[in-house]
């Protein structure tokens, strides 16, 4: 145990690892050593919990349900730790971090407990109000550095604002789409280097004079800051037009870079107001068409740099889900 939490470099612990000559003993030493650690009550007991879990994604968690330990950010800015399985379902303590003079320590009534199929104790689940010790230490907060193997594809949205004829569809995406995707898809056959890609969809809404956003679509592929879009919305509407209907210039689609150390990658999709006008068996439609294309342009463009990936049977299992989802 004291060379696994010596051990930082990612490729020298899986070789540490690897050369155990009981894989299977040493599962259960780490997993029953992260169960004491599931429990932690400073920042050097949850980067112990990380290490367990970046072990156990190596050599596998065998009977075990896996999770992840990652790092997030809480609404006001602060740490937020946890862990979640595959279906990004919240298991052992959720912390929300207070940063001190001398150092992080968990918020007392931002701490929760979540139970999992390996808890055999009697506890209950805590929401917000578990039991914290003020114990202050200056050391970085880690994150996992690698990951399960889960669902990679993940459909969410910035805001929650749409129009309302919209609503049941993208409830519908949610409630039932990524639940088929998340039980449906097969993740350990396409390979290991893509963790997430979230398609991010943004839809245009009106919800009031002062709260508003309607999309108009620019279809010419060009690479537009803000501010050129505005100046290029311009030519086409009146800046008391713009101001009334809250007129945004935005691509249909726009992709962020793949990064290796986490292995994610954005697709942001734009949804004007003319599309909630759509019938919702329409706009299912146009949901499936615009995740499609987003998928196959990114599998395009990252086939040469991740050559071991198996974009194609990804892309073959996600057309099969959302072909009965849309029906």
């Amino acid at each position: 145990m004291n060379e696994i939490y010596k051990i930082n470099d990612l490729s020298e612990l899986e070789t540490f690892l690897n050369s155990q000559t009981s894989i299977e003993k040493l599962r259960e030493k780490l997993f029953a050593e992260f169960l004491k650690y599931a429990d932690y009550k400073s920042v050097s007991e949850w980067n112990k919990a990380v290490r367990l879990c970046e072990c156990l994604a190596v050599i596998g968690w065998g009977n075990h349900e896996p999770v992840e330990a990652l790092r997030g950010v809480f609404f006001n800015g602060n740490p937020r730790t946890f862990f979640c399985n595959r279906f990004g379902e919240l298991r052992f303590v959720e912390a929300i971090w207070s940063k001190k003079k001398t150092g992080f320590t968990m918020e007392q009534g931002r701490t929760s407990y979540y139970l999992g199929p390996e808890c055999k104790d009697k506890k209950q689940p805590v929401y917000w109000d578990y039991p914290v010790t003020e114990k202050i230490e200056d050391i970085k907060i880690e994150s996992q550095r690698n990951w399960i193997p889960k669902n990679p594809i993940w459909i969410v949205r910035t805001i929650s604002n749409c129009y309302e004829n919209s609503k049941p569809v993208i409830e519908s995406i949610k409630e039932k789409l990524q639940d088929e995707l998340n039980k449906k898809m097969r993740p350990e056959k396409y390979g290991k280097a893509v963790n997430c890609i979230f398609l991010n969809c943004s839809f245009s809404y009106y919800d009031n004079a002062h709260c508003k956003t309607n999309y108009i679509i620019d279809e010419t592929g060009r690479k537009l800051s803000n501010q050129e879009a505005a100046k290029e919305l311009q030519k086409l509407y009146t800046k008391k037009e713009i101001s009334e209907n809250g007129y945004y210039l935005r691509p249909r689609f726009q992709y962020g870079p793949f990064k290796t150390d986490t292995g994610k990658i954005n697709a942001d999709i734009h949804f004007e107001k003319e599309f909630s006008q759509l019938t919702h068996q329409q706009q299912k439609e146009k949901l499936a068409e615009y995740f499609l294309v987003a998928l196959k342009t990114i599998a395009e463009k990252q086939k040469k740099k991740i050559p071991g990936y198996d974009f194609n049977l990804m892309i073959a299992d996600f057309t099969e889900i959302i072909n009965k989802w849309k029906a």
